[in-house]
């Protein structure tokens, strides 16, 4: 039931520049707003009477621009502001999300609006702060007016002054990927570590790192005095993505956007609100996985009828190409094809193509057999002979299959058997080309019964010189979305810029990569800690399709790949719990699951939806215990994962229902596992437990565990 509180008070200004503060419904969290002499907007933050941010400057700094000003110098809108109102409110609101962590989401918090005017240019200005019980969020909002109507930013100017050297877990800031392993440094550190590493930054397939001190968002960062803090943004739309830039001598982190093609940060036109600029705050680790200051920040649902968008745990032909046993490609006859001039039909297959008729059977019974509910195909369709590397505008149609992949016979096979075919469509980073074949695309998928589609960015974008997290991209992807949600399609987007938020009012967004996943195990692996780190970073504006359940970690054994991952087996299993995602991946090969059946008993049963989520126990980089309750049941799932240390979890089942009792079947590393040394050993202990028990379970060196507690 929902319950809001108008306007608590109104307060008139004008002219004055007196400090106002705000509190958390609790009073944990307080926030100070303030002109300076020379009238800058400046806030503080504190939390438990501790600062979280020391007095930090806001504002935005203009170009010159003949649409924005007609040909005359423009006025920074950073200082020279008077005060002209404020107003505080409270408000207090429970949803229920589509699919989520819990059936249910507080939205408590109290704002501050303060209203400024720029005399000099006769222009006005909101500064809108929501106050939470774990934090806040700020953002800057254009009214339509005279004075203001479109404007070009040059840069961003929100400020995050810290208190201290804090320590912080981070990847470097880049306008193109995320796709980094994290560093733990003090905050000063950052320059030294991107500084000898420089050629490594530059090994992906599309990097533009740009500073020496920048950092992407999601930072988490750690005080010395014992106070966790994640710095991050939600609801961007229409907007560059958001970075932070340190300064070193006053440690200062500085909003750094993500520019245009001609090197302009934004393109503006009123009424119009920035993203929320958000820090999150506790002294409980645990309060950074379980609170949902990005999802409360965002729109409520705009999709009137959701029955559609569901849940879903799928296997694929993917993992096979990332390893290097199966191609994308179709042949090798030729070193470029072009769409629609290039005959197939006269083409050599190349024997170890992976999307064929055959193969994609072989996944369909299995995924029947399983319970699984879907099957992604990669590389179905003509163009991989040359997709990547080209900056090709046409690289691909996303309607014509290969000659020995026939979607009509593999559709009703799928559909036969209760499973659905999971579209691919990646677009080499051509942006210009996909959104020129998006409606047929889509149109494709409704004839043949595809519900869900993973799309990609891999490449330099085109048009060429525009950047992954760069307006222009932004509002490609969210145009995706949006047209997806008109066809009933739900999407996975991979390279496309971090989450923010968005899927509360787009559900059918269920899932984005947009951080280092599972992939790179094949590619040199990622560090033990790294699933332990994105739930703090990544997964703080939306879940991420990770591709977890890797059983088979050393490659060596079935491919001449020598890379390994680095988890045991049962920290595979632990991450359908650690790493939540209503879209989760059985990733490995089907005779690998076969060959560890009582294994894959957990990913057969673990949920992908649920009603309530506990943190029991975390730690940045170190360990994460988590319990969820499965969706309309009464069943729970236990999952826990370390990072390169050995950990005993303690798991108290006080969450269990009282009176009853409970199958326990426990996954977990044997006494001699190690990521490195042996991680495929493991044991399952069954037995039977009740409200009150406690499990005591150790972890391995890059190991996990996982529980099922199916009620009796």
């Amino acid at each position: 039931m929902n319950k809001k509180s108008a306007m608590m008070s109104l307060v008139l200004l004008p002219m004055m520049s007196m400090a106002q503060s705000v509190t958390s419904p609790n009073g944990n969290v307080e926030v100070k707003f303030s002109l300076t002499g020379n009238g800058q907007p400046t806030y503080e933050m504190s939390y438990k009477g501790k600062t979280v941010c020391k007095p930090s400057h806001l504002g935005l700094e203009l170009v010159k621009d003949k649409h924005a000003s007609k040909g005359k110098d423009e006025t920074d809108l950073m200082d020279g502001f008077s005060e002209t109102g404020s107003k505080t409110s409270s408000f207090d609101e429970t949803w229920k999300p589509v699919w989520g962590e819990t059936a249910t989401i507080r939205n408590n918090y109290n704002e501050l609006e303060v209203n400024l005017n720029q005399p000099s240019t006769k222009r006005n200005i909101t500064i809108r702060f929501r106050v939470y019980d774990y934090g806040m969020g700020l953002r800057y909002e254009f009214p339509q007016q005279n004075e203001l109507n479109y404007f070009v930013i040059k840069e961003e100017h929100t400020q995050f002054a810290m208190t201290d050297d804090h320590t912080a877990y981070w990847i470097p800031g880049d306008y193109d990927t995320q796709e980094y392993e994290y560093q733990i440094t003090p905050m000063t550190g950052i320059r030294e570590v991107i500084s000898n590493n420089r050629e490594v930054y530059k090994s992906n397939s599309s990097t533009t790192v740009f500073s020496d001190t920048g950092v992407q968002t999601s930072l988490q960062l750690k005080t010395n005095d014992g106070l966790y803090i994640n710095i991050h943004e939600a609801a961007c739309l229409d907007y560059p993505t958001m970075h932070l830039n340190l300064d070193e001598k006053t440690l200062t982190f500085e909003s750094w956007l993500t520019p245009d093609a001609v090197g302009r940060k934004g393109f503006i036109q009123t009424p119009f609100n920035t993203p929320w600029r958000t820090v999150l705050v506790s002294d409980d680790a645990r309060d950074m996985l379980s609170c949902k200051l990005t999802l409360n920040l965002n729109e409520p649902c705009k999709i009137d009828d959701t029955s559609w968008i569901h849940p879903t745990k799928y296997c694929g032909v993917w993992w096979n190409m990332i390893v290097g046993t199966k191609s994308w490609a179709y042949t090798y006859d030729y070193p470029s094809v072009r769409l629609g001039v290039t005959d197939y039909g006269k083409c050599k297959p190349n024997g170890v193509h992976g999307a064929t008729n055959e193969e994609v059977k072989r996944y369909i019974d299995f995924a029947a057999r399983n319970g699984l509910h879907e099957v992604l195909v990669e590389g179905w369709n003509e163009g991989w002979e040359d997709w990547f590397g080209h900056q090709k505008l046409d690289v691909f149609d996303f309607v014509t299959p290969y000659p020995d992949f026939d979607i009509r016979m593999l559709n009703d096979y799928a559909h036969s058997k209760g499973v659905k075919l999971m579209m691919h469509h990646e677009t080499s980073a051509s942006i210009l080309n996909y959104e020129r074949h998006l409606e047929d695309a889509f149109n494709l998928m409704n004839k043949y019964g595809y519900d869900a589609v993973k799309t990609g960015y891999v490449g330099d974008i085109i048009p060429r010189g525009e950047y992954h997290y760069s307006q222009l991209s932004n509002n490609h992807y969210q145009h995706v979305i949006e047209t997806a949600a008109k066809h009933h399609i739900m999407v996975n987007a991979h390279e496309a810029t971090r989450p923010t938020g968005i899927c509360r009012t787009w559900p059918n967004l269920v899932g984005n990569e947009s951080a280092r996943g599972t992939e790179y195990e094949a590619f040199g692996g990622s560090v033990p800690y790294h699933t332990v780190m994105l739930p703090f970073t990544r997964l703080q504006g939306g879940p991420m399709d990770y591709t977890p359940g890797i059983f088979e970690t050393q490659l060596s054994t079935w491919s001449n790949n020598t890379s390994y991952v680095h988890t045991t087996l049962c920290g595979q299993l632990a991450l359908y719990l650690v790493m939540y995602s209503p879209l989760q991946m059985a990733a490995d090969l089907p005779e690998h699951y076969e060959k560890y059946d009582d294994a894959f008993q957990f990913i057969r049963d673990v949920a992908c939806d649920w009603d309530d989520s506990k943190y029991i126990e975390a730690e940045p980089a170190k360990y994460i215990t988590v319990a969820r309750k499965a969706k309309g049941t009464d069943d729970w799932f236990v999952g826990g994962k370390t990072g390169e240390e050995e950990h005993l979890a303690v798991v108290k089942l006080d969450f269990l229902d009282k009176g009853r009792k409970y199958e326990c079947a426990i996954y977990q590393d044997a006494a001699d596992a190690d990521y490195e040394k042996n991680p495929k050993a493991y044991k399952i202990v069954h037995k039977t437990v009740k409200k009150g028990d406690t499990l005591k379970i150790k972890e391995a060196r890059g190991g996990g565990f996982a529980v099922s507690l199916k009620a009796v």
